[in-house]
Protein backbone atom coordinates (compact mmCIF):
# COMPACT_ATOMS: atom_id res chain seq x y z
CA UNK A 1 0.00 0.00 0.00
CA UNK A 2 1.14 3.53 -0.81
CA UNK A 3 0.80 6.71 1.21
CA UNK A 4 -0.66 8.62 -1.72
CA UNK A 5 -1.95 7.77 -5.19
CA UNK A 6 -1.58 10.68 -7.61
CA UNK A 7 -3.64 10.48 -10.79
CA UNK A 8 -1.95 12.59 -13.44
CA UNK A 9 1.66 13.08 -14.50
CA UNK A 10 1.51 16.72 -15.53
CA UNK A 11 3.15 19.60 -13.63
CA UNK A 12 0.67 19.45 -10.72
CA UNK A 13 0.91 15.69 -10.22
CA UNK A 14 4.69 15.59 -10.57
CA UNK A 15 5.18 18.53 -8.19
CA UNK A 16 2.91 16.87 -5.61
CA UNK A 17 4.90 13.64 -5.83
CA UNK A 18 8.30 15.35 -5.57
CA UNK A 19 7.35 17.34 -2.49
CA UNK A 20 5.74 14.31 -0.82
CA UNK A 21 8.84 12.22 -1.49
CA UNK A 22 11.03 14.89 0.07
CA UNK A 23 8.68 14.92 3.08
CA UNK A 24 9.43 11.22 3.49
CA UNK A 25 6.23 9.75 2.07
CA UNK A 26 5.68 7.03 -0.49
CA UNK A 27 3.64 8.33 -3.48
CA UNK A 28 2.79 6.60 -6.74
CA UNK A 29 1.75 8.34 -9.96
CA UNK A 30 -0.77 6.79 -12.34
CA UNK A 31 -1.37 8.35 -15.76
CA UNK A 32 -2.28 7.14 -19.21
CA UNK A 33 -0.31 9.99 -20.84
CA UNK A 34 1.38 13.30 -20.04
CA UNK A 35 -1.77 15.35 -20.52
CA UNK A 36 -2.23 18.72 -22.19
CA UNK A 37 1.37 19.86 -21.54
CA UNK A 38 2.63 17.20 -23.93
CA UNK A 39 0.69 18.90 -26.73
CA UNK A 40 1.93 22.45 -26.03
CA UNK A 41 4.14 23.49 -28.95
CA UNK A 42 6.22 26.14 -27.18
CA UNK A 43 6.37 27.51 -23.63
CA UNK A 44 8.10 30.86 -23.15
CA UNK A 45 6.57 32.18 -19.91
CA UNK A 46 7.85 29.72 -17.31
CA UNK A 47 10.33 31.00 -14.73
CA UNK A 48 13.98 30.36 -15.54
CA UNK A 49 13.37 28.88 -18.99
CA UNK A 50 13.56 31.04 -22.10
CA UNK A 51 11.84 28.58 -24.42
CA UNK A 52 10.95 24.89 -24.25
CA UNK A 53 8.47 22.54 -25.90
CA UNK A 54 5.67 21.06 -23.82
CA UNK A 55 6.98 17.58 -24.59
CA UNK A 56 10.47 18.38 -23.28
CA UNK A 57 9.18 20.09 -20.14
CA UNK A 58 6.85 17.19 -19.38
CA UNK A 59 9.65 14.68 -19.92
CA UNK A 60 12.00 16.67 -17.70
CA UNK A 61 9.49 16.60 -14.84
CA UNK A 62 8.84 12.89 -15.23
CA UNK A 63 12.58 12.13 -15.24
CA UNK A 64 12.98 14.24 -12.10
CA UNK A 65 10.35 12.12 -10.35
CA UNK A 66 11.92 8.89 -11.59
CA UNK A 67 15.33 10.00 -10.26
CA UNK A 68 13.69 10.19 -6.83
CA UNK A 69 12.50 6.56 -7.26
CA UNK A 70 8.85 7.61 -7.52
CA UNK A 71 6.95 4.90 -9.43
CA UNK A 72 5.07 6.17 -12.48
CA UNK A 73 2.55 3.73 -13.93
CA UNK A 74 1.41 4.30 -17.53
CA UNK A 75 -2.04 2.82 -17.07
CA UNK A 76 -5.64 3.82 -17.74
CA UNK A 77 -7.76 4.52 -14.64
CA UNK A 78 -11.16 2.85 -14.96
CA UNK A 79 -12.51 3.01 -11.40
CA UNK A 80 -11.95 4.76 -8.07
CA UNK A 81 -13.55 3.54 -4.86
CA UNK A 82 -13.49 4.31 -1.15
CA UNK A 83 -13.05 1.27 1.05
CA UNK A 84 -10.94 1.17 4.21
CA UNK A 85 -8.52 3.22 2.13
CA UNK A 86 -8.69 4.60 -1.42
CA UNK A 87 -8.56 2.05 -4.22
CA UNK A 88 -7.75 2.96 -7.82
CA UNK A 89 -8.43 0.29 -10.42
CA UNK A 90 -6.63 0.51 -13.75
CA UNK A 91 -6.86 -1.52 -16.92
CA UNK A 92 -4.04 -3.71 -15.56
CA UNK A 93 -3.88 -3.47 -11.76
CA UNK A 94 -5.41 -2.22 -8.55
CA UNK A 95 -3.67 0.20 -6.16
CA UNK A 96 -4.44 1.20 -2.57
CA UNK A 97 -3.38 4.28 -0.60
CA UNK A 98 -4.20 6.36 2.47
CA UNK A 99 -4.78 9.51 0.39
CA UNK A 100 -5.68 10.38 -3.19
CA UNK A 101 -4.58 13.35 -5.32
CA UNK A 102 -6.46 14.25 -8.51
CA UNK A 103 -4.19 16.09 -10.95
CA UNK A 104 -5.19 14.88 -14.40
CA UNK A 105 -6.29 18.25 -15.77
CA UNK A 106 -9.68 19.28 -17.07
CA UNK A 107 -11.70 16.72 -18.95
CA UNK A 108 -11.39 17.17 -22.69
CA UNK A 109 -13.40 14.04 -23.43
CA UNK A 110 -16.92 15.52 -23.29
CA UNK A 111 -19.08 15.55 -26.38
CA UNK A 112 -20.36 19.15 -26.72
CA UNK A 113 -23.45 17.87 -28.52
CA UNK A 114 -24.44 15.89 -25.41
CA UNK A 115 -23.88 18.64 -22.86
CA UNK A 116 -27.32 20.20 -23.40
CA UNK A 117 -28.85 17.05 -21.90
CA UNK A 118 -26.52 16.63 -18.90
CA UNK A 119 -28.70 15.70 -15.94
CA UNK A 120 -31.63 15.13 -18.32
CA UNK A 121 -30.68 11.85 -19.95
CA UNK A 122 -26.91 12.20 -20.26
CA UNK A 123 -24.79 10.92 -17.38
CA UNK A 124 -21.08 10.41 -16.70
CA UNK A 125 -21.42 7.87 -13.87
CA UNK A 126 -23.10 4.47 -14.15
CA UNK A 127 -22.78 3.81 -10.42
CA UNK A 128 -24.46 7.13 -9.59
CA UNK A 129 -27.29 7.22 -12.13
CA UNK A 130 -27.69 3.73 -13.56
CA UNK A 131 -30.53 2.83 -11.16
CA UNK A 132 -32.74 5.53 -12.70
CA UNK A 133 -32.62 3.67 -16.03
CA UNK A 134 -33.32 0.13 -14.85
CA UNK A 135 -35.27 -1.90 -17.46
CA UNK A 136 -34.99 1.01 -19.91
CA UNK A 137 -33.18 1.46 -23.22
CA UNK A 138 -29.76 3.01 -22.68
CA UNK A 139 -26.71 3.92 -24.72
CA UNK A 140 -23.07 3.89 -23.68
CA UNK A 141 -20.66 6.07 -25.66
CA UNK A 142 -17.08 4.80 -25.56
CA UNK A 143 -14.71 2.32 -27.11
CA UNK A 144 -12.26 1.10 -24.45
CA UNK A 145 -11.85 -0.40 -21.01
CA UNK A 146 -13.45 2.53 -19.21
CA UNK A 147 -16.60 1.94 -21.26
CA UNK A 148 -16.38 -1.75 -20.35
CA UNK A 149 -16.24 -0.87 -16.65
CA UNK A 150 -19.39 1.27 -16.93
CA UNK A 151 -21.07 -1.53 -18.89
CA UNK A 152 -20.33 -3.98 -16.05
CA UNK A 153 -22.58 -1.84 -13.83
CA UNK A 154 -25.34 -1.11 -16.34
CA UNK A 155 -25.79 -4.66 -17.62
CA UNK A 156 -27.20 -5.61 -14.20
CA UNK A 157 -29.96 -3.01 -14.59
CA UNK A 158 -31.19 -3.55 -18.14
CA UNK A 159 -30.76 -5.86 -21.11
CA UNK A 160 -31.54 -3.14 -23.64
CA UNK A 161 -28.11 -1.58 -24.25
CA UNK A 162 -26.55 0.00 -27.33
CA UNK A 163 -22.82 0.76 -27.57
CA UNK A 164 -21.74 3.80 -29.62
CA UNK A 165 -18.04 4.03 -30.47
CA UNK A 166 -18.59 7.47 -32.08
CA UNK A 167 -16.56 6.75 -35.20
CA UNK A 168 -13.65 5.16 -33.33
CA UNK A 169 -12.54 1.52 -33.57
CA UNK A 170 -13.75 -0.64 -30.69
CA UNK A 171 -10.78 -1.66 -28.53
CA UNK A 172 -12.69 -4.26 -26.49
CA UNK A 173 -15.24 -6.97 -27.20
CA UNK A 174 -18.84 -6.49 -26.01
CA UNK A 175 -21.84 -8.83 -26.31
CA UNK A 176 -24.14 -5.96 -27.32
CA UNK A 177 -25.05 -4.24 -30.57
CA UNK A 178 -22.36 -1.69 -31.42
CA UNK A 179 -22.85 1.35 -33.64
CA UNK A 180 -19.55 2.56 -35.04
CA UNK A 181 -20.92 5.55 -36.98
CA UNK A 182 -19.91 9.06 -35.93
CA UNK A 183 -22.51 10.70 -33.67
CA UNK A 184 -23.80 13.93 -35.23
CA UNK A 185 -26.49 14.95 -32.73
CA UNK A 186 -28.35 14.26 -29.49
CA UNK A 187 -32.07 15.10 -29.69
CA UNK A 188 -34.84 15.43 -27.16
CA UNK A 189 -37.37 17.78 -25.64
CA UNK A 190 -38.00 19.56 -22.34
CA UNK A 191 -38.33 16.20 -20.59
CA UNK A 192 -34.86 15.07 -21.66
CA UNK A 193 -32.85 13.08 -24.17
CA UNK A 194 -34.82 10.92 -26.61
CA UNK A 195 -32.59 10.08 -29.54
CA UNK A 196 -29.00 9.72 -30.74
CA UNK A 197 -28.42 10.58 -34.39
CA UNK A 198 -25.43 9.13 -36.25
CA UNK A 199 -24.13 9.70 -39.72
CA UNK A 200 -26.25 6.87 -41.12
CA UNK A 201 -29.19 6.37 -38.75
CA UNK A 202 -30.98 7.45 -35.57
CA UNK A 203 -31.72 5.49 -32.39
CA UNK A 204 -34.39 6.04 -29.76
CA UNK A 205 -33.04 5.79 -26.19
CA UNK A 206 -34.08 6.66 -22.64
CA UNK A 207 -30.61 7.59 -21.37
CA UNK A 208 -26.97 7.81 -22.36
CA UNK A 209 -23.79 7.19 -20.36
CA UNK A 210 -20.62 8.87 -21.61
CA UNK A 211 -17.47 6.77 -21.14
CA UNK A 212 -15.13 8.25 -23.73
CA UNK A 213 -11.42 7.57 -23.33
CA UNK A 214 -10.21 7.31 -19.73
CA UNK A 215 -11.97 8.11 -16.47
CA UNK A 216 -11.68 11.89 -16.13
CA UNK A 217 -11.62 14.14 -13.08
CA UNK A 218 -15.30 15.02 -13.21
CA UNK A 219 -16.23 11.38 -13.80
CA UNK A 220 -14.39 10.51 -10.59
CA UNK A 221 -16.04 13.42 -8.78
CA UNK A 222 -19.51 12.22 -9.77
CA UNK A 223 -18.60 8.63 -9.03
CA UNK A 224 -17.63 9.15 -5.38
CA UNK A 225 -19.45 12.35 -4.43
CA UNK A 226 -16.76 15.03 -4.69
CA UNK A 227 -18.30 18.52 -4.64
CA UNK A 228 -18.04 20.66 -7.78
CA UNK A 229 -19.55 23.87 -9.09
CA UNK A 230 -20.09 22.24 -12.52
CA UNK A 231 -16.91 23.89 -13.78
CA UNK A 232 -14.28 23.01 -11.16
CA UNK A 233 -13.69 20.59 -8.32
CA UNK A 234 -14.02 22.48 -5.03
CA UNK A 235 -11.17 22.37 -2.52
CA UNK A 236 -10.32 24.08 0.77
CA UNK A 237 -7.13 25.97 1.66
CA UNK A 238 -5.30 22.64 2.04
CA UNK A 239 -6.44 21.57 -1.44
CA UNK A 240 -8.65 18.89 0.10
CA UNK A 241 -12.09 18.19 -1.37
CA UNK A 242 -15.22 17.66 0.69
CA UNK A 243 -14.14 14.02 1.08
CA UNK A 244 -11.39 13.67 3.66
CA UNK A 245 -8.21 12.31 2.17
CA UNK A 246 -9.00 13.29 -1.43
CA UNK A 247 -7.12 16.30 -2.79
CA UNK A 248 -7.13 18.08 -6.16
CA UNK A 249 -5.12 20.72 -7.98
CA UNK A 250 -4.16 22.17 -11.33
CA UNK A 251 -6.70 22.78 -14.10
CA UNK A 252 -9.28 20.65 -12.25
CA UNK A 253 -9.82 23.34 -9.62
CA UNK A 254 -9.83 26.28 -12.04
CA UNK A 255 -7.94 29.54 -11.89
CA UNK A 256 -5.00 30.38 -14.14
CA UNK A 257 -4.53 27.43 -16.49
CA UNK A 258 -0.75 27.70 -16.62
CA UNK A 259 2.21 25.48 -15.73
CA UNK A 260 3.33 27.85 -12.97
CA UNK A 261 -0.04 27.66 -11.22
CA UNK A 262 -0.18 23.86 -11.60
CA UNK A 263 3.26 23.48 -9.99
CA UNK A 264 2.20 25.79 -7.15
CA UNK A 265 -0.98 23.76 -6.60
CA UNK A 266 1.07 20.57 -6.46
CA UNK A 267 3.47 21.97 -3.86
CA UNK A 268 0.63 23.32 -1.70
CA UNK A 269 -1.42 20.13 -2.07
CA UNK A 270 1.60 18.10 -0.91
CA UNK A 271 1.72 20.21 2.24
CA UNK A 272 -2.01 19.63 2.78
CA UNK A 273 -1.59 15.91 2.24
CA UNK A 274 1.31 15.87 4.70
CA UNK A 275 -0.91 17.53 7.34
CA UNK A 276 -3.66 15.00 6.67
CA UNK A 277 -1.38 11.96 6.90
CA UNK A 278 0.20 13.27 10.09
CA UNK A 279 -3.29 13.69 11.62
CA UNK A 280 -3.99 9.99 10.91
Amino acid sequence: MYDVIIIGSGPCGIATAIYLKRYGYNPIIIAKDNGALERATLIENYYGINSISGHDLALSGINQAKNLQIPIMSEEVIDVSIEKNFVVKTSNNSYEAKALMLAMGKSRAKNPLAQKFEGAGVSYCATCDGFFYRKKKIAIVGNGKYMLEELSVLKNLTNDILIFSDGKPLDVEVPYKTITDKIIDFKGDDSGLKEIVTKNDSYEIDGCFMAIGSMQGFSIASHIGIATNNENILVNSDYMTNIKGIFAGGDLIGGLLQVSKAVSDGANAALGIKKYLMSK
